[in-house]
């Protein structure tokens, strides 16, 4: 929008003000002549390079009906490569079965916590309910494990989605850990959380 613009690098938004207050940089005029779209108004639409080519921008969904070794997908997502840039979506991990995770990554940042309780960790009569009142949920209900899954975006630079699927399905149990007491796992989180009832 603005090519000319200076670009100041801010950790959760905290930028000195003198940086951004009163420095006299702004000239209306020249900033108006200099505007991209401007520029892509003047050049037409058919010269216009889409960001996703002009930068490798792509995304896909990750989706899994097991759940992650939550040691494993703990690890995993806090070292995931420097062309993912954002990732985000409900995550199923084991130690952590009654509850749907929330996964937010943005660059260095991530952090994965408690959302909501999956439908099938509540009682009989308030999973009931809320299927009444949610009838679409059964569309992927599963026998065994009801509304829990994981589906999580990924997005960033000249991505590889066949690599990223293989090292989040490497999270994923095993089959003989599925076979074990899951509540022996590692948990690496310190939160609490009341069980659901």
């Amino acid at each position: 929008l603005q090519p000319k613009a200076n670009i100041i690098r801010a950790v959760k938004g905290e930028v000195d003000s003198k940086v951004i207050l009163n420095t006299g940089l702004f000239n209306f005029d020249e900033a108006s002549g200099s505007a991209g779209w401007i520029n892509e108004l003047n050049e037409g639409h058919h010269q216009h390079t889409p960001e996703t080519e002009e930068y490798g921008i792509s995304s896909f969904v990750y989706e899994a009906r097991r759940p992650f070794h939550t040691e494993r997908f703990y690890n995993w997502i806090h070292s995931l490569p420097e062309n993912v840039v954002r990732a985000k979506g409900i995550a199923w991990c084991a130690t952590r079965n009654s509850l749907a995770l929330l996964m937010s990554q943005a660059g260095p940042s991530v952090s994965l916590e408690p959302i909501s309780y999956w439908v099938a960790a509540l009682s009989k009569p308030e999973q009931e309910q809320i299927l009444r009142q949610n009838p679409e949920l059964l569309k992927e209900w599963n026998e065994e494990f009801g509304d829990r899954h994981t589906k999580l975006v990924f997005i960033g630079l000249d991505l590889s989605p066949s690599e990223i699927t293989a090292e989040a399905d490497r999270c994923l149990l095993t089959d003989s850990e599925m076979a074990d007491d899951w509540s022996l796992l590692s948990d690496p989180f310190d939160w609490q959380i009341e069980r659901a009832k």
